[in-house]
């Protein structure tokens, strides 16, 4: 395997974790998931970001998981892949998966952590944990089942069928399914429309609707949310932006 680890680029409101081994079909070796973490956490740390995207390499998206790595060191398990897909869920920006290729094992899981997936008409995924003898952790069975329901979950893990685009996007994995030729150009619009929300609704809605889809709400900090949102500077500026036909100028405050 290459040493071309996932890169991060970041420009103004949004930024980008690339794959970068289309050799090995973006496969993640356990460095690669350790730098994962280190880009969201870093972009975590940027109070300008509003939005994450992944994207990968070459033909497919990202084939999951390096088996290879399985029968490693505890640490580099999958154990410690779930709890870095655990981090891209609770990324504070908004995630945007754009899969222009296969998404195979524990990617699915990667992407369905993401908020929005948006996926071209020849993209397919399967989930073949059941057949190398893989038990899959916590969160990315409560992913599946939170995101995609009992059945599809069970029908996916349980007989490790290949599913194709149209499929994804009828059980709810793809938000949804645009050309090949303009997948890049629609990830940009949403990220644009995204970045141009108020930061204060926008983050915490995100945060308490994922509290709410895994039956976990905290109901003191969405209500410390909606207080600071209804006594923020964006409400007002947002509400005489709307008065005035103009778009708002939002900081975060």
């Amino acid at each position: 395997m290459d040493d071309s680890k996932p890169v991060l680029t970041v420009e103004g409101r949004i930024a980008t974790v690339s794959l970068q081994r289309p050799a090995v079909a973006n496969r993640l070796s356990p460095e690669d998931v350790r730098t994962l973490r280190d880009h969201v956490t870093a972009v975590n740390e940027m109070e300008h970001v509003l939005v994450l995207r992944f994207t990968g390499a070459g033909k497919y998206f990202c084939s999951g998981y390096d088996i290879g790595a399985l029968a490693g060191k505890a640490d580099e398990g999958a154990v410690n892949f779930g709890d870095a897909m655990d981090v891209i869920e609770q990324a504070r920006p908004i995630t945007i998966a754009a899969i222009h290729g296969g998404v195979y094992g524990g990617a699915t899981d990667l992407c369905l952590a993401c908020d929005f997936r948006i996926g071209v008409p020849d993209c397919d995924m399967f989930m073949p944990a059941a057949r190398l003898g893989l038990h899959f952790y916590r969160g990315g069975l409560e992913r599946y089942v939170s995101r995609l329901g009992l059945n599809a979950a069970k029908h996916l893990f349980l007989t490790t069928d290949r599913i194709d685009a149209q499929t994804m996007l009828r059980i709810g994995f793809l938000t949804e399914i645009v050309p090949a030729d303009g997948l890049q150009a629609r990830v940009g619009e949403l990220s644009t429309q995204l970045a141009s929300m108020a930061p204060i609704s926008l983050l915490g809605m995100k945060r308490h609707l994922n509290a709410i889809a895994r039956g976990e709400l905290d109901a003191a900090a969405l209500a410390r949310d909606q207080h600071r949102s209804e006594t923020s500077q964006d409400l007002r500026e947002g509400a005489a932006a709307w008065k005035e036909k103009r778009a708002p100028v939002f900081t975060g405050k």
